[in-house]
């Protein structure tokens, strides 16, 4: 889940010149939100800049719905289990200080077993949940080679960095999230599941992901964000959104009334209340700081 940074806000004007195509997106997102409340105006301008929903290479769209292959998330699971925590706000947190080096190559070893696996060869749920797990364990493994860092953040380009080799292709995190899951799951849910090891983002599942559970985890994750006040709070009838709802608006409706149905989906009584008379977001944030226990 990488952040939104229009070339523009980070290199001035100067750059434009130089690459119109790369600056139409910011052109056509300032022309939407002339009339645009100001928050509403800069996630107009985010959104455009987000990533996209696009198969990053058609091989990985081959499934096999009559296989009885099931996956082994074993070494992920007891990772999972020695490592996160659930915090004092209710939020997973992992303790990246206490992993040993043992567990550090199991994680590896899990993410190259991952890699080697064919995904061609899975029912479409069992690939959903490699791959969700896949892009779990590559994050919680680029924060460990990156020891000390307050922030995803501080690592420099952290989700265009090769991750794992599947085939002679080499994947980034990018690739995995909006390249393979998005396109393939077409269901906002897995914006649930992936987590960018940010205090803002879902929670880390304290289990892995299946491919008999998806359904099930991915509901129980959806309720989880919506009913966290990072994911959604409501004050005095104003509506704050974590910023994913924002950048990927367009997987959970075409605009702000069906993004907020979706949100009615998964809400508790207690915030299914205070939705009622809420028909867009006022505004959004998101929390950058590392998901650390210590």
């Amino acid at each position: 889940m990488s952040p939104v940074f229009p070339r523009a806000a980070r290199g001035g004007m100067a750059g434009a010149d130089k690459d119109h195509t790369q600056m139409k997106p910011l052109f056509a997102a300032l022309a939407l939100t002339l009339a645009l409340p100001a928050p509403a105006a800069q996630m107009a301008v985010e959104r455009q800049f987000a990533p996209k929903s696009v198969l990053v290479d058609p091989r990985f769209e081959a499934s096999d719905e009559a296989s009885p292959v099931i996956v082994d998330h074993g070494r992920w699971g007891r990772f999972l289990d020695a490592y996160v925590v659930k915090g004092p706000a209710g939020i997973n947190l992992v303790r990246y200080k206490a992993v040993t080096a043992a567990d550090k190559a199991m994680l590896a070893a899990y993410i190259d077993a991952l890699a080697a696996t064919d995904a061609a060869a899975l029912p479409r749920k069992e690939q959903l949940a490699l791959w969700i797990n896949l892009y779990n364990a590559a994050t919680v493994k680029l924060i460990l080679d990156h020891p000390g860092i307050a922030s995803i953040l501080d690592i420099e380009k952290p989700w265009d960095r090769p991750v794992a080799t599947v085939g002679v292709r080499a994947l980034t995190l990018n690739d995995i999230e909006h390249g393979i899951i998005r396109p393939l799951a077409k269901d906002a849910r897995v914006h649930y599941a992936v987590n960018c090891a940010s205090m803002g983002c879902p929670n880390l599942a304290r289990a892995p992901f299946t491919g008999a559970g998806l359904d099930a985890a991915l509901d129980a994750a959806a309720r989880a964000y919506v009913n966290h006040p990072r994911g959604v709070s409501v004050t005095k009838g104003k509506a704050r959104l974590s910023k994913i709802f924002g950048w990927y608006r367009d997987d959970f409706g075409k605009d702000d009334a069906a993004l907020i149905d979706h949100i009615r989906l998964y809400a508790e009584p207690a915030l299914a209340a205070r939705l009622k008379r809420v028909k867009r977001a006022d505004s959004y944030d998101y929390d950058w700081a590392l998901n650390a226990a210590e």
